[in-house]
């Protein structure tokens, strides 16, 4: 079976979907990561930058009939769709109005380059996406194609290229396999074989000049390393049997009122612009989801009966879990205090400028984060959830990726 594409979790994640394994692993990537920006890493980190395009696009060669073609995730259902030639875009029923309009462009445009592996990349701009603007007196190049709008300074060989550029797509990951039925996909992508054309802007998600390069100020080492201490005495408090045991329960509770998950939870945080986790907040959110959304939706007495029940027993299993939820919310807190300060290094280095549009004008924010890659393809991603999270969940977005 095809892997579709590569499923990124939160760094501060990784204890709950990978237990004990997973805190470790978490904990040594900040290490890594901590290394890698004073320049003296040993193990391999490799990063690449999240870029925030849409819509998602895979392209290559097929494996089996050597024919181009572009394809959106649905490549990876039973029916395989993928398109090799403009008629077939404009058939599809899947495709209409502007996307049907991106695939026409994409195809028109990757088709020029040399292909030998199917790569997928997140459309930056057409030619139509492009603006000049002016921002603080600098004149800029800039496309949209998300929640960040992007700006290359004009007199920049960076903002020529895309100025001169028709077409801007950034790609991630490599698919290979005998057939698409069974493709692999792996992290990063070799863009140096494909060649060059005048009307296409292509680029790896690579983050450019990492060791050394990025900069934490002499109070972010000491924040940092404050942080990578209390991570590690927090890890320690968590022990495996109760952490698998908080795994079971979350499980139950998933399948009978997904609302009421540890990870819900977290995300209703982040919605309300704060990452404060706790027992006690973690046990409110799960009582009201229950009473108000679980409970409250059934009308028969006998079901409704049955449903609070149900809910009594979890509660009171997670009560039981008090010490492990508490330590695993302090676990999660400090990790994310460590991970912020080497997101905000990371962001001291940026090719390419990030801006909100605002009532006021324009507002300089961060990437969309990073992807932190080890020697083994392990990969995990580092985003402030308290600002590119919270815009994800309250901006539309105009496209399926």
């Amino acid at each position: 079976m095809a892997v579709k594409n590569l499923h990124l979790e939160h760094l501060e994640d990784e204890i709950i979907n990978n237990g004990i394994d997973g805190g470790r692993a978490s904990i040594n990537f900040l290490r890594s990561l901590r290394d890698m920006m004073k320049g003296n890493t040993k193990k391999g980190v490799n990063m690449t930058v999240k870029w925030d395009g849409a819509p998602a696009i895979w392209a290559g060669k097929h494996p089996e009939t050597g024919q181009f073609f572009v394809a959106k995730k649905s490549l990876f259902t039973q029916q395989q769709l993928h398109y090799t030639s403009i008629q077939q875009i404009k058939e599809a029923s899947e495709l209409s109005g502007d996307l049907e309009k991106k695939f026409i462009e994409s195809f028109n445009h990757l088709s020029k380059l040399a292909w030998n592996k199917i790569l997928q990349g997140d459309l930056m701009f057409t030619e139509k996406d492009k603006k000049m603007q002016e921002i603080d007196g600098v004149n800029y190049v800039t496309f949209q194609p998300n929640t960040i709008m992007y700006a290359a300074d004009i007199e920049s060989d960076l903002g020529e290229a895309i100025d001169n550029a028709k077409y801007g797509i950034v790609f991630h990951t490599t698919y290979e396999g005998a057939t698409i039925e069974d493709l692999g996909a792996s992290f990063g992508a070799d863009i140096s074989t494909l060649g060059h054309s005048k009307d296409v802007w292509v680029d790896d998600a690579t983050y450019k000049s990492v060791a050394g390069k990025s900069k934490m100020t002499a109070k972010d080492t000491v924040v940092l390393t404050k942080a990578l201490q209390e991570t590690g005495k927090s890890f320690h408090k968590i022990k495996k049997p109760a952490l698998f045991k908080f795994k079971k329960v979350q499980q139950t509770i998933q399948s009978k009122g997904a609302g009421a998950t540890y990870k819900t939870y977290m995300n209703a945080q982040i919605k309300k612009g704060k990452f404060n986790l706790t027992y006690n907040d973690y046990i409110k959110h799960f009582d009201s989801y229950w009473k108000d959304k679980v409970v409250a939706k059934v009308k028969m007495e006998k079901t409704k009966k049955m449903k609070e029940e149900m809910g009594v027993q979890l509660r009171r299993e997670l009560v039981g879990l008090k010490l492990l939820i508490t330590a695993l919310t302090t676990f999660q807190t400090n990790m994310v205090n460590a991970k912020d300060v080497i997101i905000k290094g990371l962001n001291t280095v940026k090719g390419i400028g990030t801006f909100k549009k605002t009532s006021k004008g324009f507002e300089v924010v961060n990437p969309e984060g990073y992807v932190a890659i080890d020697d083994d393809g392990k990969a995990v991603k580092l985003v402030d959830r308290m600002e590119f999270s919270l815009n994800n969940f309250t901006v539309s977005k105009n496209w399926d990726k």
